[in-house]
């Protein structure tokens, strides 16, 4: 039996270790393909190993990574406990010696399914958004910057990069996603003051602003067809995205193309924010 064929990539991310956080399922699975390819080793890092979209159940991605002829590991992650976020970065490091590369890509639906204006918004709702949405992201940024700001840098003087996944609704607002709303705008807030604190250290600190992707994280709402076409009408090139549109840019934001960015969120909306 042959052994798998290497990733065919341009090598930007070659020898890189990278962690992404909801990793097996739509744009967490898109990113993590997309690293590997690029050569990095990737730790899918998810509270369960299968994908949540019927149309990647051919196989979890670490293990479609490793069929490709990627290195990838499967690692269990609740975000919204610290003690586990922390484990999965020790983990990470005493099996690949570093981290270079953390994304903060696990998250949850606007309002948990149910949208509200804002004096129908639950505490339950609430809660439960912050807790994996902001509180989630903090926990990943605290401990993997606190591994990366002590590590060896690269000759360029990089220690590492952080990519959160933050949204358009960090930029702008949408009526009854009050929670939803207030965590990437918390997304993006932290984004920027980690970039500062980090920048001294060598590590990168960036947020992606994704416009409406049909996902596994977004098939629930885009079942309301009126809803579907209205969301779509928004965005003036090419209609709603794919986690295919969103991988190249977490990509480029790990890479030394991006050796001075830092603190930026990342537009990716096919035009809905410049509207």
């Amino acid at each position: 039996m042959s052994a798998p064929t290497p990733p065919t990539g341009s090598g930007r991310l070659r020898g890189k270790v990278a962690i992404v956080t909801g990793g097996s399922s739509s744009i967490g699975r898109a990113i993590s393909l997309a690293y590997a390819k690029e050569g990095a080793k990737v730790v899918v890092a998810d509270i369960r190993d299968s994908s949540r979209a019927p149309d990647e159940a051919d196989a979890p991605t670490h293990e479609l990574i490793r069929k490709q002829g990627g290195e990838a590991e499967f690692m269990k992650l609740d975000v919204t406990k610290l003690e586990n976020v922390e484990q999965v970065v020790r983990d990470t490091v005493a099996k690949f010696g570093r981290l270079d590369i953390y994304v903060n890509n696990a998250g949850i639906v606007h309002d948990d399914g149910n949208p509200q204006p804002v004096w129908g918004v639950t505490m339950d709702q609430w809660e439960k958004t912050m807790a994996v949405n902001t509180t989630g992201v903090f926990y990943g940024i605290r401990t993997a910057t606190a591994q990366m700001v002590k590590q060896d840098p690269y000759p360029n003087g990089d220690r590492g990069w952080v990519v959160n996944l933050a949204s358009i609704f960090g930029k702008v607002a949408f009526p009854t996603a009050f929670s939803y709303v207030a965590s990437k705008h918390c997304v993006m807030g932290m984004t920027k003051t980690a970039a500062l604190d980090c920048a001294p250290y060598g590590v990168h600190v960036n947020a992606i602003c994704p416009g409406w992707v049909e996902s596994a994280f977004t098939a629930g709402i885009l079942q309301d067809e009126n809803l579907k076409a209205h969301a779509t009408s928004l965005h003036p090139l090419r209609g709603l995205g794919s986690p295919s549109d969103i991988a190249p840019v977490a990509v480029f934001l790990a890479s030394e193309d991006a050796r001075w960015v830092t603190g930026h969120g990342v537009v990716v909306d096919g035009g809905y924010t410049a509207q």
